[in-house]
């Protein structure tokens, strides 16, 4: 390494460490990686660690790495070679510095005025524009979301992210509902109630909704500890009643929600929903047993059983011919329906969520929906499907 290299990776850790870095530039590259024309990086910070992006800019397209400081600075610094990249400019907010190489074996190290003033955000620092703020929200608080300043925990930063993409599926769906002078809404399985919390603060706070939540869970203690923080937030319409899916009755619910609902218990919610007349039900299912043992039992001949012999396409397979079916079956009973991914949890994978939004249909329309039921059924050996047999189709 020359003098001039050195010097030029000790400005960089210098700029870096008294935080007047801006960026940096690698060009003039005479590498062998095929279409690399410019490297730019930039500090981040993510999950509240530094880090130096790179990106990587090729002809056709970009790539972005992420590396720990001191990796990225030996990343840098093995690309300021003859053969890789001739010049290299740091951009600092009190000065600019380039490094090129003038010959194969001469460099020059050089300095002229900042190109900039002003530090950039750090991108993934920076506050996004969430639908749900953390600060001034007591049951946050208590679930244990944030400190007493409203400053979210580390260790809560995935469950706040999940909470917000929650709020942010359901609200266009909510601007788009008929107009109700108390908004009913009943989630299902509320478990310990983050999320039933956030769209009653949403609905009210933001939105200025008159609403009516109701979370229903089947452990008393969760139960208790919600309904507890629920009044010391001053949430009056926000209550959770004890008790299962199957056993819970209510005549008027415009939205239903039922996220984790474990096997039938999600068909168990669709129907209370559909026999409700329910204007949105939202559904993310989890385990889909009763499907896969009825594929199990009648293991019929057709061109995929080759896949459903091996026990986890049989599982992936039974997921998607039950969530298929379920959401036939809402169309069939006037929904107009769409499947999409839904982050249930940072440890766990993306989940499948059903939409079904109020949308009449024509004779002609549910017939064929019937037949489409009925074939389904027949190429996978299905005597029933769960929420079929709950609403007494016979198909």
């Amino acid at each position: 390494m020359s003098n001039h290299q050195e010097d030029f990776i000790q400005i960089l850790n210098k700029a870096i460490f008294e935080n007047t870095f801006v960026k940096l530039s690698l060009a003039n590259y005479k590498g062998s990686i095929v279409d690399l024309k410019y490297i730019y990086i930039k500090r981040i910070i993510i999950k509240q660690e530094n880090k130096l992006s790179f990106t990587y800019r090729y002809r056709t397209n970009d790539i972005v790495k992420n590396y720990p400081i001191e990796e990225g600075i030996s990343v840098i610094n093995e690309f300021l070679i003859p053969n890789a990249f001739r010049l290299a400019t740091v951009f600092t907010v009190k000065i600019d510095t380039i490094f090129e190489f003038l010959n194969d074996r001469k460099t020059n190290l050089r300095s002229v005025k900042p190109t900039h003033t002003q530090l950039p955000s750090l991108e993934h620092n920076v506050e996004k524009k969430r639908l749900l703020k953390p600060d001034g929200k007591l049951y946050l608080h208590q679930l244990n979301i944030t400190d007493e300043k409203g400053q979210v925990y580390k260790h809560a930063q995935d469950k706040f992210k999940q909470i917000n993409h929650y709020i942010e599926l359901l609200s266009p769906l909510i601007k788009n509902l008929p107009k109700h002078e108390i908004l009913q809404v009943v989630d299902m399985g509320a478990g310990k109630g983050y999320l039933t919390f956030a769209l009653y603060d949403y609905l009210l706070n933001t939105l200025n909704l008159p609403a009516k939540v109701i979370g229903v869970e089947f452990r008393k203690d969760l139960v208790n500890l919600c309904n507890d923080i629920a009044k010391k937030s001053l949430f009056q319409q926000l209550e959770f009643i004890e008790g299962t899916i199957e056993q819970y009755e209510n005549s008027t619910i415009h939205v239903l929600i039922a996220l984790h609902a474990c096997d039938t218990a999600t068909d168990d919610a669709i129907f209370k929903g559909i026999n409700a007349h329910a204007d949105l039900i939202v559904v993310a299912p989890c385990c889909h047993k009763q499907i896969r043992r009825e594929i199990e039992k009648h293991k019929t001949k057709n061109e995929l059983d080759f896949l459903l012999k091996h026990g986890i396409f049989l599982e992936r397979q039974a997921e998607m011919v039950t969530d298929g079916l379920r959401a036939l079956i809402l169309e069939y009973f006037g929904y107009s329906t769409k499947i999409v991914e839904f982050v249930s949890d940072s440890n766990t994978p993306k989940n499948v969520m059903i939409v079904a939004e109020k949308k009449s249909k024509t004779e002609a329309q549910k017939n064929d929906i019937l037949i489409k039921i009925k074939e389904t059924k027949k190429y996978f050996g299905i005597d029933f499907h769960q929420l079929e047999k709950r609403l007494g189709l016979e198909i």
